[in-house]
């Protein structure tokens, strides 16, 4: 088996491949890290080595496969981790100068978790600041560039994490998502990227953005992304908001099928303007579900855009929890992160009621839908992959007009918490992947992730790769 077969093994497969001695963790471990060393100059997607950490935890990973030790689901397996998700004893600096020199001191309960099934964590992914953005570059790490074409940029926030496994550095990259962070990288990177529901995958530390923030994978497969919510659920002390274990295994449900599932299909949720190509990409393979068995509908939803209501939790709660630092600091922040900041210093507990009762008439609008139909279905994006160095796809001499509205799709759904999965729906004229996003009722997570995998068996993607993957 080549290092170009390695680099594009699932995690199932690895892990397999290591349980039976194909394959060891220390060649799979120095393989990966050698693809860093190969792509990082040109991708940039990692910003922190845990190369020692990595080769020292994939020894001990031997030994126990030597041992013929009981193995975890990821023994061996390498996976990436966001900058902004704590690491015990790893730099994490949430893309930030004011954070450059930050060490955590524990595991998030994910990564705890997924520790524990054997995982090798291998680096940090580049994130913006603090992940205040949907594109991934940052005063600190600079530009993350998309494997697909390395002009256009991966998404954000998770974008360094999704550029890493798009281009066959680990098969899953841990994300956070607070407005689609975890689902728009996906679709710019032909990935699939899970939101679990609100509380599923316990958070720790807390943050400002906690009443939106998930932790999710970016795998390329949907096996990938069932096996990582099922090591990385269940309940934590420290997250108020954290979900009971749900008794489900959704790796284990996966296969189950989705016949007479109901399906309504919103090609903009009453509100987004959508490029013709996305459409039409997303409208034909929601429909191929019919020949899995499901039910499909188009919907004319009439639902307002929720945008203002989830600024002011999001950019309202990053922007509260910076504006009293004195000015030398901010000086040191992302121009359009200082503006939010700034704009965040004079929101009044007025506007954050109405915010919230803003949010709740929203899922007013939104529950009933999922009295009549199991799952939804809209674009991922309402674009395509765009260039590095656009701050969010503005047009032309209309900076911040349209912010993050081209995704108008994402952020609706974590005002409601419910899980919500980017897949692979097709490719433009360009060869550039397109995002489709399945949501489902709250705390039916498996649903969701059964429908992805019929799509994925309807029409396969995990065999497609990106050229940058090729060069040497």
């Amino acid at each position: 088996m080549t290092n170009e077969d390695i680099h594009y093994l699932s995690a199932i497969d690895l892990a397999a491949a290591i349980k039976s001695k194909e394959l060891s963790p220390v060649e799979i471990t120095e393989a990966t890290l050698a693809r860093i060393e190969q792509l990082n100059p040109t991708l940039n997607c990692f910003c922190t080595s845990m190369a020692d950490e990595a080769r020292a935890d994939a020894k001990e990973a031997e030994a126990a496969v030597m041992r013929g030790d009981e193995l975890g689901p990821l023994h061996g397996v390498p996976v990436s981790v966001k900058d902004i998700v704590a690491v015990k004893n790893s730099r994490t600096t949430s893309g930030s100068q004011l954070m450059k020199d930050y060490v955590t001191r524990d595991d998030a309960p994910s990564i705890a978790r997924l520790r524990k099934a054997g995982a090798i964590f291998i680096g940090r992914t580049n994130t913006p600041e603090f992940g205040w953005k949907g594109v991934t570059d940052s005063p600190l790490f600079g530009i993350t560039r998309n494997p697909w074409n390395t002009d256009l940029t991966p998404g954000g926030s998770s974008g360094g994490g999704a550029a890493a496994v798009a281009a066959g550095v680990g098969p899953i990259g841990i994300g956070t998502d607070g407005g689609g962070s975890v689902r728009i990288p996906a679709a710019f990177c032909g990935l699939v990227g899970m939101k679990a529901s609100f509380g599923r995958i316990a958070n720790f530390p807390a943050t400002p953005v906690d009443s939106l923030r998930h932790t999710g994978p970016l795998t390329r497969t949907v096996a990938d992304a069932a096996l990582a919510v099922d090591i990385m659920s269940g309940p934590d002390e420290r997250d108020p908001c954290s979900l009971p274990c749900s008794g489900v295994s959704y790796l284990a449900e996966l296969n189950s099928g989705i016949e007479n599932v109901r399906v309504a299909y919103s090609a903009d949720l009453g509100y987004a303007t959508v490029d013709p190509e996305v459409a039409q990409q997303c409208e034909a393979s929601t429909n191929r579900l019919r020949d899995a068995g499901a039910t499909v509908e188009q919907v004319d939803l009439g639902w307002h855009d929720p945008y203002d209501c989830w600024v002011s939790f999001f950019y309202g709660g990053i922007g509260a929890a910076h504006c009293r630092r004195p000015p030398e600091e901010l000086d040191l922040l992302d121009p359009g992160l200082r503006k939010l900041v700034d704009v965040a210093a004079n929101l009044t507990a007025v506007e954050l009621v109405k915010a919230t009762m803003v949010r709740s008439a929203f899922w007013q609008r939104v529950w009933p839908l999922f009295n009549e139909y199991d799952l939804l279905i809209t674009p991922a994006l309402a674009v395509k992959p765009f260039p590095v160095g656009q701050n969010n796809a503005d047009p032309p001499g209309e900076p911040n007009a349209r912010h993050l509205r081209w995704s108008a799709f994402t952020y609706p759904f974590n005002l409601t918490g419910q899980p919500a999965c980017s897949v692979p729906c097709g490719w433009s004229e360009s060869q550039l992947p397109i995002g489709l996003q399945i949501i489902g009722r709250r705390f039916d997570d498996s649903t969701v992730l059964r429908a992805a995998r019929a799509l994925e068996q309807l029409q396969p993607w995990a065999d497609r790769r990106p050229t940058v993957s090729s060069k040497k």
